[in-house]
């Protein structure tokens, strides 16, 4: 805006347009070394180890979850079902009652 030299404009603005082209590389470079950085080494060894564990307690949990789904389906009562998402602490455990009773509460409005 200073300059009243055409030429002297597109050379500015062609200079802008590098300056944030290079700005979006640069930024893209970062964001890419951030998210494919590598593990480091110790703990992927340590991943490793207690993979075994973690999974056997994700199948212990998936038998319990299906052990409660079986006796909510036995209970037919929504104060009793209440209660126990009252008492449940894992968020599955919460997620399964609130359905058995919005299951109940449909059954109760047909």
């Amino acid at each position: 805006e200073a300059t009243v030299d055409l030429a002297e404009r597109r050379q500015i603005r062609s200079a802008i347009r590098e300056l944030q082209r290079q700005e979006l590389e640069w930024d893209e470079e970062a964001l890419a070394s951030k998210r494919f950085r590598p593990e480091r080494g110790s703990h992927r060894q340590d991943d490793k180890e207690n993979w075994p564990r973690s999974r056997r307690l994700e199948e212990e949990q998936q038998m319990a979850l299906a052990a409660l789904s079986r006796q909510l389906e036995a209970i037919t009562d929504v104060e009793e079902l209440t209660k126990l998402l009252r008492a449940a602490g894992e968020y599955e455990e919460r997620k399964l009652i609130r359905a058995a009773i919005r299951k109940l509460r449909a059954e109760e409005v047909e």
